[in-house]
């Protein structure tokens, strides 16, 4: 991970668990025990993503187990609750599914994410074939980056491309992902760029500046 921005391509975790449709109730739910999941891709043919079968789609059949005996016949019709009957992923799954594209950006990814209140999203291709899954914890790979890559990255993206004359005279400081900015440039109206350019930056967690005018005093953080 040297580069950015990054995708979820870089991320993602290329070998996934899932079921087809017709995995049992029970099965799904060993399956989700034995791998340590909370929701298992449905898979259809040679790997097309057809749904997303999770704990909360399970969790509605023990919501109504203690509940009047003659409620899942009253309820068996309709689409919020016929999961409380179902018993295969293909009535189970939840569809169609929320999945992305290898190439999307990470806050793509998280935003598809917080939009649909889901924890993962299968990835896919043009056909809808699963090429992996990405999770919230995936997502925040990227601020593993070392200091070391994170400071090469802003001097080379953003020192070097804003600042070609004073570029000598900044100096670039990474610390547990908070980058610090120091020296005098020439054209101060480009210091609040160079402050939003830095935080787009992969992996930095804050901007601290401390860049000067050619005659004035500090320059306020933004």
């Amino acid at each position: 991970m040297d580069h950015s921005p990054y995708t979820v391509n870089d991320v993602m975790t290329t070998t996934v668990v899932a079921v087809d449709p017709d995995a049992q109730f029970k099965e799904i739910v060993a399956t989700m025990e034995r791998w340590n999941v909370s929701a298992l891709p449905v898979l259809e043919g040679e790997g097309r993503v057809v749904g997303v079968v999770s704990e909360a789609d399970l969790l509605t059949k023990g919501e109504l187990r203690d509940s009047d005996p003659g409620l899942i016949k009253k309820v068996r019709g309709l689409d919020d609750t016929a999961k409380a009957v179902a018993v295969s992923a293909r009535d189970l799954m939840t569809t169609p599914a929320v999945t992305v594209r290898a190439g999307a950006s990470l806050p793509q990814a998280a935003r598809r994410m917080a939009y649909h209140q889901v924890k993962r999203l299968p990835v896919v291709d043009d056909d809808e074939i699963l090429q992996g899954i990405v999770s919230r914890a995936d997502l925040l790979k990227v601020y593993l980056r070392s200091g070391d890559a994170i400071a090469a990255e802003v001097r080379a993206e953003v020192v070097d491309r804003l600042f070609p004359v004073s570029r000598q005279g900044i100096q670039v400081a990474v610390n547990d992902g908070v980058v610090t900015l120091t020296g005098r440039v020439r054209d101060s109206e480009l210091i609040s760029v160079a402050i939003r350019l830095t935080h787009a930056i992969d992996g930095v967690v804050d901007v601290n500046c401390s860049l000067t005018g050619p005659s004035t005093g500090r320059a306020p953080a933004t």
